[in-house]
């Protein structure tokens, strides 16, 4: 069995134009300085990380990594959720998602379109040169403003959606395998990849590939009122990321899964600090040091209530409780005896084989 590594954080929370969050050296700084281990680090801020140049440049790699290493840091994955997303948008969502994009791509969907998916690639060689073996992302989505059956389901409809999204990524999904990295979606509401169902159909059109496969965030799922434990059983073998945020589901008389269009601190359901809401973390670490988890247990925080450097204070310690240890042997090891095959035949009461023969 595998010993989870952690904690690691993501940083896109937490990055701004204000010290220490404004450079990499004070990031990791800071990061380390709370106990953390690891950073996920987003492609979207290249003075953080130049995404361009870390996918031509050796040198440019061994520097990130010099920097991160002076402060006991590694890099857990990279992170492209905002790219990922505009690999596939509805045009409903098109102003809404125009400015993850620069400038100079915004009034051109499939100018913008070209420049996800080429970040995408070039995500796939910049981890390879830093040694990375996942990195996280999100689907994008254009079956998702008809989630729910009204206007009534149709089957064409969403066979197109979900045709056209394979086509997307499988190009995508082929480079990262030239590049020995897994892709990890992250299975989120607003996603067309956003439960097992759709992951499933998604996979199939891309003929099982081996690099398809999961970021797992169990807030997400419990706000769909899923099971969370069970899709660990289920997919273990395609959870290749992780990361550690809270959530809560509390409906009332008024409101429920979709939230109302309510703030986030008014709805039913709202992410929480780790430790402050209901994820049952302990059986999520158990399953996962069960099923050889090999990657990095990674915060998120995203909190309605709590302010973001104490949940992230916080967070490192929390990963760190819930990280199991695995053993290195068997528990009753002390108890164990012969297993000569000539023993075991008397144990079962059956005569020496060579008496067996006769």
């Amino acid at each position: 069995m595998k010993t989870l590594k952690g904690p690691g954080i993501f940083l896109s929370q937490f990055i701004s134009d204000q010290a220490p969050f404004n450079t990499l050296d004070s990031l990791a700084a800071w990061a380390a300085g709370l106990g953390f281990k690891a950073v996920q680090i987003p492609c979207n801020h290249p003075h953080i990380f130049d995404l361009q140049r870390a996918a031509t440049s050796q040198t440019y790699c061994d520097e990130v990594s010099g920097v991160l290493a002076s402060q006991g840091l590694v890099i857990s994955e990279l992170s492209t959720h905002l790219e990922g997303q505009l690999v596939a948008v509805h045009p409903a969502y098109d102003a809404a998602f125009n400015d993850f994009a620069p400038p100079q791509y915004r009034a051109d969907p499939q100018a913008r379109q070209q420049w996800a998916i080429n970040a995408l690639k070039l995500a796939a060689s910049a981890s390879a040169r830093l040694g990375l073996t996942a990195h996280a992302t999100f689907s994008g989505a254009l079956a998702w403003p008809y989630f729910y059956p009204w206007p009534p389901r149709k089957e064409n409809l969403l066979n197109e959606a979900f045709a056209e999204l394979a086509h997307l990524w499988r190009p995508i999904l082929d480079c990262f395998e030239q590049q020995g990295v897994d892709l990890c979606f992250e299975l989120h509401p607003g996603e067309d990849l956003h439960d097992g169902v759709t992951f499933e159909r998604f996979l199939a059109l891309v003929d099982n590939h081996p690099r398809c496969n999961i970021l797992y965030d169990p807030s997400h799922m419990h706000l769909q009122q899923m099971d969370y434990l069970g899709f660990i059983d289920i997919y273990h073998q395609r959870i290749k990321a992780f990361h550690v945020k809270d959530a809560e589901f509390n409906p009332t008389a008024r409101s429920g899964v979709y939230g109302g269009y309510q703030p986030w601190i008014e709805r039913a359901g709202r992410f929480r600090s780790p430790g402050d809401g209901q994820i049952d973390f302990k059986a999520i670490f158990s399953k996962l040091a069960q099923y050889d988890f090999a990657g990095w247990a990674v915060l998120e925080w995203e909190c309605c209530l709590k302010d973001g450097e104490c949940g992230a204070r916080e967070g490192a310690e929390f990963i760190r409780q819930q990280i199991i240890p695995v053993a290195a042997r068997a528990f009753d090891d002390f108890a164990v005896t012969s297993d000569d095959r000539a023993q075991m035949r008397a144990v079962l009461g059956l005569a020496p084989e060579e008496q067996s023969r006769d």
